[in-house]
């Protein structure tokens, strides 16, 4: 009752008297006059003075007119900030990431739907993007392997193909496809375990009994590549991550699938929070954008 009581003290001090107030803000005069008499009453104060058939504040009064005012301002942006919350106008979204290619593309597309939006991105290996959406430290991840989870919401992005890269010197830099049986023996340079692109070609070169020579492990995708241009063997990459270089050449896997993916991941249990769905809203539009582009181009060729 007593925020009514001071809502009731507040508008009649700013209105300048008990009958102005009422007509003001439509309430009763008998019903301001009674909730400022309450409060005066419960606490022992005396909040308003009588000069001749005026009420003018005391010195309680004008000190706290000062308090309600700030009271009622910082109500006043409180529901502002959760309209614009509602409306998507601002908020913040978190988003954890296995590698830049893909999420810069989905938060290109967000930021020019929702502008108001702060975004912030975290790049790291699997175990810790999952960390951090399981712990509430992003609002979504975008992983290239997920396991079966039924506690997650998986949404599939886009697959793209893995491809050989090598020197331009090598024997295979003038091909315009391999398949995986020409690589028995190769030199071979690869991505730390856990790489879903490792894991992806390694499955491929078992199902065909291909064994290449592993010469070296690196944690790093561009510590790969320079390893490659310093013909220390060859390598493997997903065609969308691939970074041209004159002194590299890329070629395609021919006669087996040999896939990366991206899958959008969200707890299933924070679906329904508007940021996160219209984010999933963007992702499913963006899909649906560059598969169409792919296609017009692929009917060009």
């Amino acid at each position: 009752m007593r925020y009514t009581q001071l809502r009731s003290f507040h508008n009649v001090a700013n209105a300048g008297g008990f009958n102005a107030a009422a007509e003001a803000f439509n309430i009763s005069q008998p019903t301001l006059t009674a909730q400022v008499g309450a409060l005066e009453e419960e606490f022992g104060v005396e909040l308003f003075v009588k000069r001749g058939r005026r009420r003018e504040l005391s010195d309680t009064g004008r000190q706290l007119l000062g308090i309600t005012t700030r009271l009622f301002a910082e109500e006043a942006e409180a529901l502002a900030f959760l309209t614009e919350s509602r409306e998507l106008r601002t908020g913040r979204l978190s988003i954890g990431a296995v590698g830049p290619f893909h999420v810069t593309e989905m938060l290109a597309a967000f930021n020019q739907a929702y502008p108001g939006i702060e975004l912030a991105v975290k790049i790291g290996n699997s175990a810790e993007v999952l960390g951090d959406l399981e712990s509430y430290r992003c609002d979504v991840a975008v992983l290239a392997y997920i396991d079966e989870d039924d506690r997650l919401l998986t949404i599939p992005y886009r697959r793209h193909p893995v491809a050989v890269f090598v020197r331009r010197d090598h024997r295979l830099a003038g091909r315009h496809s391999v398949r995986l049986p020409e690589l028995e023996g190769e030199p071979m340079i690869v991505r730390e375990q856990g790489s879903t692109t490792r894991r992806a070609f390694e499955g491929a070169l078992a199902r065909t009994g291909t064994k290449p020579r592993l010469v070296m492990e690196i944690g790093s995708r561009e510590a790969v590549r320079e390893a490659v241009i310093r013909g220390l063997g060859i390598s493997y990459v997903s065609e969308a991550e691939f970074v041209p270089d004159e002194t590299l050449r890329l070629i395609p896997i021919e006669g087996a699938e040999v896939y990366t993916y991206a899958h959008v991941v969200l707890l299933r249990q924070r679906q329904a929070s508007r940021i996160i769905k219209a984010f999933l809203d963007v992702v499913h539009r963006t899909r649906g954008t560059v598969d169409a582009m792919t296609a017009a181009i692929a009917g060009q060729r």
